[in-house]
């Protein structure tokens, strides 16, 4: 299995498209920390974005997109002068799906939203840094302007699943916005997503993630990956900061939580499927991992 796909899957990954913003002239709008993670792409003119927390502003221009995996408050904004109103009054004024801002249509942006499962926080956002800002001129925002302007034409045309299709093509854009930070920034992840970007590691995550169940040894997962048993948890532990059957440890109650949060399964079952020879030592591990049984956490799951 692919990893990337695996966690995102997990973490139940939705699109949700917003209302655009057109704006002209000298103008700013302030933006509440938003819910889930941001995304936004410039499909004319240009804007500053400014976050909190970020030193200096980010320069959008035409073609554009940036992701925002923090929820942080944030500013658009013609020029550093510009004196910045609230978006929430803005966008309750909406008109066939666009909000407005200063004077004229020099700028137009389109976008919306990514919301996630409960563990979404430890296993995917914490790994990232607050700001994604994806250039026009790569070959990513070019798939996601395709995958914009696809979006656009479900919502207008409004054919049936218009709203399915388009909430699966944003998640396409999340895919891509993921993998041009791993190829352009391998050392500013950390963790698992940092060992999608070394071709070795990459190999190991994907057997483990192929058979989670299996007793996996070091000495059998090296032989997959056709290096020696020292390479691999040298290299493993370098790059995703823990060791090979530590991180399978810590999937596998991944695997077994989303079991307890979406139904009926009986406990047995669950340390079965994902690699436990009994109820116990599940719950061993289980409560070491995420701080309470799996009973426990089976009546009071996480929230999103």
């Amino acid at each position: 299995m692919d990893p990337l796909e695996d966690v995102l899957a997990l973490l139940e990954t939705r699109g949700h498209l917003s209302a655009g913003l057109v704006a002209g002239g000298q103008w700013a709008v302030r933006f509440e920390a938003p819910q889930g993670v941001k995304f936004n792409s410039v499909r004319r003119g240009s804007c500053l974005l400014e976050v909190d927390g970020v030193d200096a502003p980010v320069e959008l221009a035409e073609g554009d997109c940036y992701l925002l995996s923090h929820r942080r408050p944030f500013t658009l904004r013609s020029d550093p002068e510009a004196v910045p109103v609230p978006a929430a009054p803005l966008f309750a004024r909406t008109e066939d799906g666009v909000a407005r801002a200063g004077e004229g249509d020099d700028t137009f942006l389109v976008g919306g939203r990514f919301s996630f499962g409960a563990r979404a926080q430890e296993l995917l956002l914490d790994r990232l840094p607050p700001v994604i800002h994806i250039p026009a001129d790569t070959r990513h925002a070019e798939t996601m302007q395709w995958a914009l302007s696809a979006i656009d034409q479900e919502l207008t045309h409004r054919q049936l699943a218009s709203s399915l299709v388009a909430e699966h093509l944003a998640v396409v854009m999340l895919v891509h916005v993921l993998r041009l930070h791993l190829a352009r920034e391998p050392h500013a992840v950390s963790g698992w997503l940092a060992g999608l970007a070394d071709p070795l590691v990459a190999t190991a995550l994907a057997a483990l993630h192929q058979d989670p169940a299996r007793a996996w040894t070091v000495a059998e997962l090296a032989h997959a990956c056709t290096v020696s048993r020292s390479t691999l948890a040298a290299r493993f532990k370098a790059t995703v900061g823990q060791g090979p059957l530590e991180y399978l440890t810590r999937w596998r109650i991944e695997l077994a939580a989303r079991q307890l949060r979406e139904g009926g399964a009986t406990l047995a079952s669950i340390a079965h499927a994902v690699g436990y020879g009994s109820e116990s030592a599940l719950s061993v591990a289980f409560k070491r991992i995420l701080g309470k049984p799996p009973g426990d956490y089976r009546k009071h799951p996480p929230l999103s």
